[in-house]
C-alpha cells in the first residue's frame, strides 16, 4: 500500500515508518513545520521529509494531490496535554481545522484512498470510573487538547457519512518508548534518575501527581496496530488501542527506580499538577483484538528503552 504519514518526524511517526517499511508498504513521509528555519531545497527539511503545516490548506491539498496515497495515517498535530492548557487555541486549530484541512483534501484529491485519523483515550476523560472504557462509553473530555481530539473525530465520521470518504479513528491510550520528547513524563523521570544515578549536584527526582492510574502500551505495539486497522478497520468506526490494565505512575516511577537501582524519595512540585486530572483511564482493546491484534511486548521493555536512551545521549 502506498501510505502518506503526516507528522512522521515525530516519536510515533518514526516508529510508524519503518515498521510500514518492513512491512512492504510505500511510505510518503511528511514532517511538522520549523518556525523559523530557512527552507531547504525542494522543500525537505534536515530529516529528508518534507516539512508540512496542517493549517495550510493548500499545502495539505498539495501534498494529498501529488502523494496519490492509497492510505493515510494522520499523525500530525498537538500532542501535549499539558501545553494544550497553556495555548488551547493552538491546540484546537492543529489537531481540529488541520484535520479538516487533511479531510478536505483527501475527498478532493484522493477520494479512494482510506484514513486513519490517530485520537486519542484522553477523550474519555473520568466517564468510565476505574472501569476500562470501551467505545461505547460516554466521552467526557477534560483538556483542551482532548476535545480538540474529539472535535476531529466528528469531523471524520462527518466526512465518512456526507461524502463517502473511508475515514475510521484510533483512540490510543498511553505509549512508551525511545524517541519520546523530553517533556512528557516518563522521559522526563528517566532523565531526572539518570541524573542522580550519576551523582549530579543537585540531582532530585520532581512530580506531579503520581496516583493517576493509566494504561500503558509499547510504541511497536501501538503501530502494529496503526497499519492493521489501516487496513483491516471498518470505515466510520473507532477503535480503542490499549493493554487493559492499568497502574499508577507512581509504580512507574518505581519501575525506572529499580531498573537502575535506585531507591529514591519523589519530590512533589504542584506546578507539574494539570489543571484537571483524569483519575483512572484505562481502555478496553477488545474490538481491536477482534482484528487479530495483540499485544507482543511489555512495558518493562520500554521503560529499558527509554533508559537506555538516556544514558546515550547523557
Amino acid at each position: 500500500m502506498r501510505v502518506l504519514v503526516t507528522g512522521a518526524d515525530g516519536f510515533v511517526g518514526k516508529h510508524l515508518g519503518r515498521h510500514l517499511r518492513a512491512g512492504g508498504d510505500e511510505v510518503l513521509e511528511v514532517r511538522g513545520p520549523d518556525p523559523g528555519a530557512p527552507p531547504a531545497a525542494g522543500g525537505a527539511g534536515a530529516q529528508g521529509l518534507e516539512a508540512l503545516d496542517v493549517l495550510d490548506a493548500a499545502a495539505v491539498a498539495r501534498v494529498v494531490r501529488a502523494g496519490a496515497p492509497e492510505g493515510i495515517i494522520h499523525l500530525a498535530g498537538w500532542s501535549s496535554v499539558a501545553q494544550s492548557h497553556v495555548d488551547p487555541g493552538k491546540a484546537f486549530a492543529v489537531n481540529a481545522l488541520g484535520t479538516v484541512h487533511l479531510l478536505e483534501a483527501v475527498r478532493k484529491h484522493a477520494p479512494n484512498a482510506r484514513v486513519l485519523l490517530v485520537s486519542s483515550g484522553e477523550v474519555y476523560g473520568n466517564a468510565a470510573g476505574e472501569g476500562p472504557a470501551s467505545e461505547r462509553t460516554e466521552v467526557a473530555p477534560v483538556s483542551p487538547y482532548a476535545v480538540s481530539k474529539l472535535a476531529a473525530e466528528l469531523a471524520g465520521s462527518q466526512y465518512f457519512r456526507s461524502y463517502g470518504v473511508e475515514v475510521l479513528c484510533a483512540r490510543p491510550f498511553n505509549h512508551l518508548g525511545a524517541g519520546q520528547a523530553a517533556h512528557f513524563v516518563v522521559p522526563s523521570f528517566a532523565r531526572q534518575l539518570q541524573a542522580i544515578r550519576r551523582g549530579e549536584a543537585h540531582a532530585r527526582l520532581e512530580v506531579g501527581n503520581l496516583e493517576p492510574v493509566r494504561d500503558f502500551s509499547h510504541v511497536t505495539d501501538v503501530v502494529e496496530a496503526y497499519r492493521l486497522l489501516l487496513r483491516s478497520g471498518i470505515a466510520g468506526e473507532v477503535y480503542n488501542i490499549a493493554s487493559g490494565a492499568g497502574r499508577t505512575i507512581r509504580s512507574i516511577v518505581d519501575e525506572l527506580g529499580a531498573l537502575l537501582g535506585l531507591a529514591v524519595e519523589p519530590t512533589v512540585v504542584p506546578e507539574r499538577f494539570r489543571p484537571a486530572e483524569i483519575q483512572s483511564l484505562v481502555g478496553d482493546p477488545s474490538k481491536l483484538r477482534a482484528l487479530g491484534w495483540a499485544p507482543r511486548h511489555t512495558v518493562t521493555e520500554a521503560l529499558r528503552d527509554v533508559l537506555l536512551e538516556v544514558a546515550a545521549v547523557a
